[in-house]
Parts: C-alpha cells; structure tokens; sequence
C-alpha cells in the first residue's frame, strides 16, 4: 500500500529507477539524450545502403509497424483526446518515443517509426564517420589499431551510441519503455510502462545483430553479453525509476507503478548479491538502503539515481560476464518476438 506521502512500502531500502526518451519531460544528467534531434536525424534509407540485412530485419517489427498502426488503434485516439491532442503525429509528445522524425519545412515530420537513430542517435553527425576504415579498399578488418581508436572517438564525440555501449543503449530503451511522463499515465491513461527486461527484449524480434554474427545469421548474444545486459539492464532500471518517482507529484497510478517497478529491481538486485560480488552491486544496494522512496523528495531521489548510474556505467564498461556465470539461472529464456534470421 502507499501511505498518505508515501510511494511505495517504507524500508529501510529503496530505488531507483529507468525513463528515457521524453527528453522534453526531463533528462537526467548522465544519461543518454532523449528522443532523436529531427535537424540530424539521417534516416532509416541512409543507413540500409550499408546495413541492409538489419534494416530488412527492422521493417519486420513492431517499432517500424507503429508508424502507420499508432494512429489507427482506439486506445491512441482516445489518449491523444483525453491530452488535447488533435494530431498524433503533428507536434505531439507522442513524437518522442513513438517516431523518428526530421526537419521539413517549418515544421517537425515524421517519417518512420522507432529506428535505428532512435537507439543509435541522430547520425549526421557521425553517419560518414562510422564507416570510414581508413581509406576507400579499407574494411573493418584491414583497419589499423590507430585508425580504429581514432574513429571510435570522434564517434563518441558525436554522439553515437555503440551496441558495445550497454549502459547508453539501455537508457535508450528504458526511458521510452517506463513511459516517464506523470500526467500522460494519470490524465491521459497511457499504460504506465511495459514490463521491459533488456535481455528478453533485445534478444528477440530487434536483435539486428547482422554485424556481430560472423554467418549474417542474426546470432543471439553470447552467455557473457547476456549476463553483462541483465545486470546493466537491473541497474537502469533502478536508476530511472528513482527519477521517475522523484518527478511524481502526486500519489496516482504513475507514482505507484515507478515504486513497484524500483521495488522488484532492488529485489533481483539482492537476489544478484547473494551470487556475484563486486562494488558495484554492493554501492547500488548501498544507495537503496538509505534513499528514502517518497514524494516531495526529488533532490535526494535525483542523488541517489545519479549515484545509481555511475555504478551502472562502471558495471558495463568494466566487465565482460566470464566471472558471472551464477546469474544464468535468473536470465530471461524466453524473448520478446522472434529474431529475422
């Protein structure tokens, strides 16, 4: 139950949490940029000249289909009237997680559904860059050592978000999948998230993974990768749902849902504890014993997902999974939809 000014049950621990796309709502510091920049977004066709198999792949999911079935389904429509919301797909915060979208005209338009710079960034900025091997017959396995790491930094630089970059590829996810906007859940009756886990979801139907998979047969990840996503993925969702709860202004349906959600990944945390050790897991179990899940706490909660978030970046950049085997029995199986092939 949720007391008078209370979020959540009060422990002596608490959470954290996951939001993030809805930049316009709130980007936490640290964390990944929200929805896509239209002035630099590329496109979808930009991409497939080069990435062909990911982006036939992508044309088989739901996040290309929603582009022409948003706006179609009841539940959209009477969201966006309950909103004031007059166009979907015309200046509306549903922009944000629902589409990529460019400059034309005067005006923001749509042009395809979630792809590959809603996970990856807007890639004007770097789209020349990432392919660039170090001459015109250069590949990506003739490519120098010194090539290769001045390329990855002027990637980084521009803001591209590298599948080996977990921590930012998770926040992508998370901050869209919580749906981490107060009064589009309370007013407008959005669901208050999906049940996102980052194994489950990016093992199945948007896997893309053509590049990685030596055979181009869109290979799952490894045991090691899966296991270094589960716990990054925990870990964000911890840090997000703390900000979430630290932007709730009132004890509603979303405000319950980001506790609920911060309390089973604290949960599985303490489940981790007792199998792998390292300071990471011991500092997020740390800031939750202290941090106090209730309204009106915003500069404390905001603390603590910051804190929350640098262990999770210290998590994915400095581990590779081997010493992690123990967690297999508590990674997800079974995956959401199933992978182009």
């Amino acid at each position: 139950m949720i007391s008078r000014n209370t979020v959540g049950t009060k422990c002596g621990w608490l959470l954290l949490s996951v939001v993030f796309v809805l930049g316009m709502f709130f980007v936490p510091a640290g964390g990944a940029e929200a929805a896509p920049d239209p002035k630099l977004v590329a496109g979808p066709e930009n991409c497939g000249e080069c990435h062909k198999a990911a982006v036939e792949s992508w044309r088989k999911t739901k996040h290309f289909a929603g582009y022409r079935k948003l706006t179609r389904r009841k539940e959209a429509k009477a969201i966006a009237k309950k909103m004031g919301i007059k166009r979907i797909k015309r200046e509306s915060l549903c922009m944000d997680c629902h589409f990529t979208s460019i400059i034309k005209g005067k005006r923001t338009k749509p042009i395809a559904g979630v792809s590959c710079e809603s996970c990856h960034a807007p890639a004007k900025n770097w789209i020349d860059v990432h392919q660039d091997f170090g001459g015109k017959d250069a590949t990506s396995k003739t490519e120098t050592v010194a090539h290769r790491k001045a390329r990855i930094a002027k990637l980084n630089a521009a803001g591209m978000i590298r599948p080996m970059n977990i921590y930012n590829l998770a926040t992508n996810c998370i901050q869209c999948h919580t749906v981490p906007f107060e009064k589009l859940v309370n007013v407008g009756g959005h669901t208050p998230g999906s049940k996102f886990e980052l194994v489950s979801w990016s093992q199945g139907e948007v896997r893309h993974n053509f590049v990685a998979s030596q055979e181009k047969r869109n290979a799952q990840a490894s045991p090691k990768r899966k296991r270094v996503l589960f716990m990054v993925g925990k870990a964000v969702e911890l840090e997000y749902n703390l900000r979430g709860v630290a932007k709730a202004t009132k004890k509603d349906t979303y405000a319950v849902k980001m506790a609920r959600r911060a309390k089973a990944a604290i949960d599985t945390f303490k489940k981790v504890a007792g199998v792998v050790s390292t300071p990471e897991v011991k500092e997020i179990l740390a800031v939750a014993a202290i941090v106090k899940l209730k309204l009106n706490n915003e500069a404390a909660l905001l603390a603590a997902a910051e804190k929350i978030s640098k262990s999770a970046q210290k998590l994915a950049a400095g581990y590779d999974g081997s010493a992690w085997a123990a967690l297999d029995s508590m990674i997800p199986t079974k995956y959401q939809g199933t992978p182009t092939k």
